[in-house]
């Protein structure tokens, strides 16, 4: 095994604290900024700890679930609070379920520096997190759906302020389709918010489109035993946006929705828009597209497309995004799992890895800290 890079910290996580996140009643960790490895059996409260992590990014956690479901039984709201350092600052993040009224909507709040942020997509431009689970080992056979949010996941990296735009986005289709349900409501509210909806899909669609083809770019100059990928994001505007400039394109669009009320009306849906674009991915060596590759192919293209992001973050913002890595070493042989760890560190990310077995993460010994999970509690 050749030896490890010396680890060059970007931004981590230093001080993490739970309370009534799932399994942890109340949780209070100080760390360094090196990696951090998660060992334990099954069921220890490994991935709920990665999950709580995934809070400090725009968007429900990796696991996509009500904001309630995740407040440990007898909770009434959950908190997840972390300090960030970085190489000249720091910032502390503060979110969680606000107790509401029974049968009231549920509200996550977010405070960034003691100060209330509006929303998760505050978030974007505070931290980069990026993230693997094993449900995302289906990722390319799956609905468009979640290959759209690991998508635009790989954008806030590089356009921080493309989650308010994503936002924005739906917020105005939603209530377009509110008024389309009722009847149609006022004509020039509903031009009102086509216009929004033309304004913030075509420049959601614009920044997938460069933010995919720098990822292209880094993933054909990457070096590993991990696959070489070709990626590109293909949907109504995005494809649009190849042939045309982005002010036609806006017309077009918006006179499309105009002209769609009807249609849209009555299937209860906008048929056209960023909401339904899809993210492509080819094994470059196989010329093969990433469904029809094997399971352990899937997982290596992943990585390479997870790295070469982080690698761009990196470039792009001088910092390093946190990786969270769930069961990362389930699919990996020896030379992968070590040629992750080299990457990792040479990288500089404070990756957070979870593993039934200590020995699969040799390649981080000396470069990590090494946490034993036991019934949402922490050991070492």
């Amino acid at each position: 095994m050749s030896a490890a890079p010396a680890f060059r910290a970007g931004q981590a996580v230093t001080r993490l604290a739970l309370t009534d996140f799932r399994s942890y009643a109340a949780l209070a960790l100080d760390l360094d900024p090196a990696p951090v490895v998660l060992t334990g059996p099954n069921g220890a409260g490994k991935t709920n700890l990665l999950e709580a992590l995934s809070f400090l990014a725009p968007g429900r956690g990796f696991r996509r679930v009500r904001l309630g479901d995740v407040t440990r039984l007898g909770g009434r709201g959950w908190s997840v609070f972390a300090r960030i350092d970085g190489p000249r600052d720091a910032v502390e993040i503060g979110t969680g379920l606000v107790p509401t009224e029974e049968g009231s909507v549920e509200r996550r709040a977010v405070h960034i520096d003691g100060a209330d942020a509006g929303g998760g997509a505050a978030l974007a431009g505070v931290a980069a997190l990026d993230w693997l689970t094993p449900q995302m080992d289906r990722l390319f056979l799956e609905s468009p759906g979640g290959r759209r949010r690991f998508l635009d996941r790989l954008v806030y990296g590089m356009v921080p302020n493309h989650a308010r735009h994503v936002a924005a986005f739906e917020k105005a289709m939603r209530e377009r389709q509110q008024l389309l349900r009722s009847g149609g409501g006022d004509a020039a509210w509903l031009a009102a918010l086509e216009t929004t909806m033309a304004e913030m899909g075509v420049v959601v669609a614009a920044a997938r489109r460069e933010a995919m083809a720098r990822l292209d770019a880094a993933l054909a100059a990457g070096e590993g035993p991990f696959p070489r990928a070709v990626v590109a994001v293909t949907g109504y505007l995005e494809d649009a946006l190849a042939a045309d400039p982005a002010v036609e394109v806006e017309d077009r669009y918006r006179a499309a929705l105009a002209g769609s009320r009807s249609r849209d009306a009555e299937a209860g849906t906008t048929a056209l828009g960023p909401h339904r674009s899809d993210l492509l991915a080819r094994h470059a060596a196989k010329d093969m597209p990433a469904e029809r590759c094997s399971t352990g192919e899937q997982k290596a293209i992943l990585i390479a497309i997870v790295l070469a992001n982080a690698r761009l973050t990196a470039a792009r913002r001088a910092l390093p995004p946190i990786l969270l890595l769930d069961e990362i070493a389930a699919h990996l042989d020896t030379t992968r799992r070590e040629a992750l760890a080299q990457a990792i560190l040479s990288l500089g990310s404070q990756a957070w890895l979870t593993g039934t077995d200590a020995a699969l993460f040799e390649g981080f010994r000396g470069h990590a800290r090494f946490l034993t999970v036991r019934d949402g509690r922490l050991v070492g």
